[in-house]
């Protein structure tokens, strides 16, 4: 196929190449201003794209160019693409256009460009634009990427505060998103995304301030979501109804959403087989997990945040290389609005690896955080309970008060002994032990209570011992029962 006429001398180069697929060097450094040559117009690059070239049996024809300087929209909307298209080092001055485009592999690396709309793309290889500066959107929404994709080194700005530097929606990418040591300034959004190769974000740095960093709303990733090794969300993470079939990690990552009353990571109703909530330093914002399923957690206290949301969130194990109870204990009261269920939690988790013990303190620790939110009438009894039995957790505690108070009556009424108000005939013989027993337990069980009455100062004595017998018999009853144990 003969060559177009009005070509200049880089586009001739190209034209010629194109059939074995050479790559046509014009420079080896991205151009600083319109160098007549390394101009190429964008009109040309489309043409051999979309089939204008001549192709030859035996060799692969390709689009491969490195340098240049290019004018004018390079524009395959909706075509048919054939052939490998790879940009190394190449300033583009309008940005490409791949929507609804069906093409191959597509490496546009190290360059700069104003944006990169591929809404709609199916590409049968990767798309690649590691390396490159974005001073734009970058557009993926319903696109397709069969080969992954690649933003190893990327420079992303948005045009505007309010803009997404990375848009897409119900995204699908096999093979892996590799988006390492990137710096994108204003969101990505990845709401409804399948990403079937995992993704891959290690020192990436995500700065959108006060606002979403990352919107992975609904996505799916197969494999590792890895948001580790120096990666830094200043904005919000949100992974609400995500799920990761395989490993969540933000080991060593900063998460920080620049504003105290914001969420830092919001992560609730997620699913996640393993969670590594490690950063390098501690959480900055709030953190949600609520009504997420996690298999495996493993954290740290020094980097919990100082707000987290843990109601409904449930896991098989919990692992920590320098928590302690009492930290666990902690982490559930980040959650400040008090729900049953994170202690409900806690509690099955210890009974499950065998710490009943722990277990136990665990409700304990829930009765008594949730007594603080009852009226005046239900703390005091809440008190009496806790004091008394431990809510049914500690009976040995009533036995306890029992046998205290019991020593205390005997050695009373063994140095003022009460009054008979009974004939000799017909009342036991006094025995000071036997009477404080009588007073002690509800019933007359001895006849000792109604042979005889104490009188001065021990009257008051068996006034107390009687009344706090009918307390300890209560808070006995109510706890061995559960009464008060909410479910």
């Amino acid at each position: 196929m003969p060559q177009p006429p009005g070509l200049n001398d880089a586009e001739r180069r190209l034209w010629t190449a194109f059939p074995a697929g050479t790559t046509v060097v014009l420079g080896d450094d991205l151009p600083a201003g319109p160098h007549p040559d390394r101009i190429v117009r964008a009109e040309i690059i489309t043409r051999l794209l979309l089939g204008a070239g001549e192709t030859r049996p035996g060799v692969v024809a390709a689009v491969r160019l490195r340098g240049a300087y290019v004018v004018g929209a390079l524009d395959v909307s909706g075509g048919t693409v054939e052939h490998e298209l790879r940009l190394e080092r190449c300033r583009l001055l309008e940005r490409p256009v791949f929507a609804n485009a069906h093409t191959r592999q597509l490496r546009l690396s190290g360059c700069r460009m104003p944006g990169f709309d591929g809404g709609g793309l199916r590409a049968d290889g990767y798309l690649s634009l590691s390396g490159s500066r974005i001073d734009g959107e970058v557009r993926l929404p319903r696109a397709q990427l069969a080969g992954g994709l690649r933003m190893n080194g990327t420079t992303i700005i948005a045009s505007a505060p309010e803009k997404w530097a990375l848009f897409s929606g119900g995204l699908v990418v096999e093979v892996g998103a590799f988006i390492r040591n990137a710096d994108i300034t204003g969101g990505v959004r990845f709401v409804g995304a399948r990403m079937s190769g995992g993704l891959f974000m290690e020192g990436t740095t995500l700065r959108n301030p006060g606002r979403i960093a990352l919107d992975g709303q609904n996505m799916v990733v197969e494999d590792a979501a890895e948001f580790s090794r120096d990666f830094t969300a200043l904005g919000t993470m949100r992974l609400r109804s995500a799920r990761f079939e395989g490993i969540l990690s933000f080991s060593r990552a900063l998460l920080d959403s620049c504003d105290p009353d914001r969420m830092a990571l919001h992560a609730s109703h997620m699913q996640a087989n393993e969670l590594l909530l490690l950063p390098r330093e501690k959480i900055k914002g709030r953190v949600s997990l609520s009504f997420s399923r996690i298999d495996v957690i493993m954290d740290s206290p020094k980097y919990w945040p100082d707000r987290m949301y843990l109601n409904g969130l449930t896991y098989e194990t919990l692992r920590s290389n320098d928590g302690t109870f009492k930290d666990r204990l902690n982490w559930v009261a980040l959650d400040r609005h008090f729900h049953l269920q994170p202690y409900e939690q806690l509690a099955a988790w210890y009974h499950s690896v065998g710490s009943d013990d722990l277990a136990r303190r665990v409700q304990l620790a829930k009765l008594r955080t949730r007594r603080h939110r009852q009226n005046p009438v239900g703390r005091t009894w809440s008190h009496v309970l806790d004091w008394t039995v431990g809510y049914g957790y500690r009976p040995w505690l009533a036995f306890a008060w029992f046998g205290a108070l019991l020593a205390t009556g005997t050695a009373v009424f063994s140095l003022d002994a009460p009054k008979p108000i009974k004939p000799p005939d017909e009342r036991p013989a006094f025995h000071a032990l036997v009477y404080s027993l009588d007073l002690l337990i509800p019933l007359d069980t001895f006849g000792q209570q109604q042979a005889f009455d104490a009188v001065g100062w021990s009257r008051w004595v068996a006034y107390i011992l009687v009344a706090t017998g009918w307390v300890l018999a209560t808070a006995l009853i109510a706890g061995v029962t559960r009464v008060l144990r909410p479910s």
